[in-house]
């Protein structure tokens, strides 16, 4: 049976209440680079809407996307609701130089803990950042061994999400 996955992520989108605010940080101090901006007018969930998409581009030729109305009813129905929590974040992979060249940008910018921090999880460490519209971002590194790393996960993880669910929760994370 052959097993058909995406090529990649094309975009993940958010509602953002200020589109200057969001492109310094994803621009200015994060390095994304806006690469498009769409003015639309269109029929959504009947009735017209008149909205700002932007997108700001990542490596593989993907993209963060947000949107912004025009009309203030428009923006509080679409509104994206955050119950803030690390536990509900966008993941990008990176280097360590591109990590530490947004460390340092995070860090010039003003941003202290809690609205970044870093996390070492052994197979990987993270740096992780709170954007304005309570999103959080999570730049990767990860283990110089993460092949070898991924292999061996993949090799056992029905049984380690059996095992768990069955009320072994005994770490398997070897790498802290």
């Amino acid at each position: 049976m052959t097993q058909t996955l995406p090529a990649r992520l094309h975009h993940h989108a958010w509602m953002v209440e200020d589109q200057e605010v969001n492109r310094q940080f994803y621009e200015d101090i994060i390095g994304l680079p806006l690469v498009a901006t769409w003015s639309e007018t269109e029929e959504l969930f009947g009735a017209e809407r008149v909205y700002c998409h932007t997108f700001f581009g990542l490596a593989d030729g993907s993209a963060l996307a947000f949107f912004q109305f025009a009309d203030p009813e428009d923006q509080k129905e679409f509104k994206t609701d955050v119950n803030f929590t690390p536990m509900r974040h966008l993941a990008l992979k990176v280097d360590q130089d591109v990590q530490d060249s947004i460390r340092k940008r995070i860090a010039d910018a003003g941003y202290t803990e809690p609205d970044t921090f870093v996390l070492d999880h052994g197979y990987c460490v993270s740096l992780y950042i709170k954007d304005p519209n309570g999103l959080m971002l999570e730049f990767v590194v990860d283990h110089p061994d993460i092949e070898r790393i991924n292999a061996e996960r993949a090799k056992t993880a029905h049984a380690d999400l059996e095992r768990w669910l069955g009320g072994d929760h005994t770490t398997n994370n070897d790498f802290r």
